[in-house]
């Protein structure tokens, strides 16, 4: 009876511990960016690669872009980028601030999103 009630308590011990483990996940982080945080870029065409710690779905993920007036305008993401990476190009862009939304969907299956603020040289 006691060696039962003992593998009872190991059971016990182990399963709260594994229940207690959280998985591990891969939310997609920016490794690198085109044009970088806080840059100063000669325009007026610009493009933009931004590259992250793990795969993404290009598909369900999007780029805006908010213009110097506050303006927001959607930016047709490039069909062949790798799949770590979304690229697009920029076009006609007056000297000015600007900021990079992006929200990506990553192979974790959870949403992640940021600014990128970069300035177009006059």
């Amino acid at each position: 009876m006691r060696q039962k009630s003992l593998r009872n308590i190991i059971l016990f011990l182990i399963l709260s511990v594994a229940a207690g483990v959280p998985q591990a996940s891969a939310h997609a982080i920016i490794v690198q960016s085109v044009p970088a945080r806080d840059a100063v870029v000669a325009g007026p065409v610009i493009e933009v690669s931004l590259s992250y710690n793990v795969r993404i779905d290009a598909t369900r993920s999007r780029l805006s872009l908010s213009d110097p007036t506050g303006a927001e305008s959607r930016i047709a993401i490039a069909t062949d980028s790798a799949p770590e990476k979304l690229t697009a190009t920029l076009t006609d862009l007056a000297a000015g601030s600007y900021i990079l939304h992006w929200q990506v969907l990553a192979s974790d299956g959870h949403i992640t999103r940021g600014d990128i603020p970069f300035t177009v040289a006059p």
